[in-house]
């Protein structure tokens, strides 16, 4: 086999936290607890204990370097840890050992495309389907493939076909989802990522896509729980972090949309709209002083907004500074001598700084 391969690597990095750690080096393990540890493997796996799945399949490869099943249960814990180049590793591992393993050529064609190598993915995928027609993950990776390159009609064939093979596979109802999208049939792809959120609830790609599909139909108190448990899985996403933004600020949540487009911001200091949306909950909380140095900030990324002059004139306005507010207004006015927003607090703000005047 390949020097250094992704089980040395991986035996390496879990060696000191595996549970049989107190067996003999050179012992050979009895048939009976064989299978007892290749039972709790595949227990492990089943439940999405990556670190303990691991560490037993680990422990059987130490006593056989050939052992395909546990080859092949290291490789789909890989492929849940999403640390492909292990996994493509291993694949090519298990290649050399069995030539025409269709399970190791689609892990290898699911490496491969997260690699971004894509024509080598598909061929490697082809490649698997040739020897198993019936295989969910190849049928998986075909619709994704699909996808990538726009081919929606056959992604959509694809991933129907993969959740018939593979009904316990989150990513295969998720790709279905999408392909379905692609179709505008927001009800059923909604039901899709239903699915794959029931076999895996932590699965950030479809909350982000349950999360869209309801922002788009108008939903979006159903958006917000989403958004939180999606935010708890990455504190950091931007598309969790704007989906979350578009829910609060249609529903006038300004405290929470505050939150998160301060966050963003700080992420994105040069995106004007997350900008606006921060001065907008600024506005909307009453706090016009911080809302008004939001909107100098906006001003200084785009000059000749008339809206954010409009906005910067109503909060000079609201904070009882009318002399100030009369400049952007008039400002705007020019810009835009049709825009009704900015006559009028041009106006305002000229008949109340010469009352103050008087």
């Amino acid at each position: 086999m390949a020097s250094p391969t992704a089980q040395n690597t991986t035996i390496s990095e879990h060696k000191q936290h595996t549970n049989f750690k107190d067996r003999e080096k050179d012992a050979s393990l009895e048939p009976v607890v064989v299978e007892q540890i290749r039972r709790t493997a595949h227990e492990h796996l089943l439940n999405r204990n990556w670190s303990q799945a691991a560490e037993a399949f680990i422990y059987l490869l130490t006593e056989d370097a050939q052992d395909m099943d546990a080859l092949l249960g290291m490789a789909a814990v890989l492929d849940g840890m999403n640390r492909f180049e292990p996994l493509y590793e291993i694949a090519q591992d298990i290649l050399t050992i069995e030539l025409n393993s269709a399970s190791a050529l689609a892990y290898k064609a699911r490496a491969l495309q997260k690699m971004e190598r894509i024509s080598e993915a598909m061929i490697a995928n082809d490649q698997a389907l040739l020897l198993n027609t019936n295989l969910g993950l190849a049928w998986m990776n075909r619709s994704g493939l699909q996808l990538l390159q726009g081919k929606f009609p056959e992604a959509l064939r694809s991933a129907r076909r993969a959740v018939e093979l593979s009904d316990a596979d989150a990513r295969a109802w998720a790709n279905y989802g999408v392909a379905l999208l692609n179709f505008n049939r927001l009800a059923e792809a909604l039901e899709a990522f239903d699915r794959s959120l029931e076999r895996d609830a932590q699965q950030l790609f479809a909350l982000q896509m349950k999360a869209e599909i309801l922002c788009r139909i108008g939903r979006m108190r159903e958006v917000i729980p989403i958004i939180r448990q999606a935010l708890t899985l990455n504190p950091q996403d931007v598309k969790s972090l704007t989906l979350g933004i578009q829910a609060f600020r249609t529903l006038e949540m300004y405290e929470e949309l505050k939150a998160l487009a301060h966050q963003l911001a700080e992420m994105q200091p040069n995106d004007i709209l997350v900008w606006e949306n921060f001065m907008r909950s600024l506005r909307g909380l009453g706090q016009f002083e911080e809302a008004n140095e939001a909107l100098d900030h906006l001003i200084a990324m785009d000059a000749s907004n008339v809206r954010f002059l409009t906005m910067k004139a109503d909060t000079l306005f609201r904070l009882g500074r009318y002399r100030e507010a009369v400049i952007p207004a008039d400002r705007a006015k020019r810009l835009s001598p049709d825009y009704a927003p900015a006559r009028r607090i041009h106006e305002k703000s000229l008949r109340l700084m010469y009352q103050r005047k008087k």
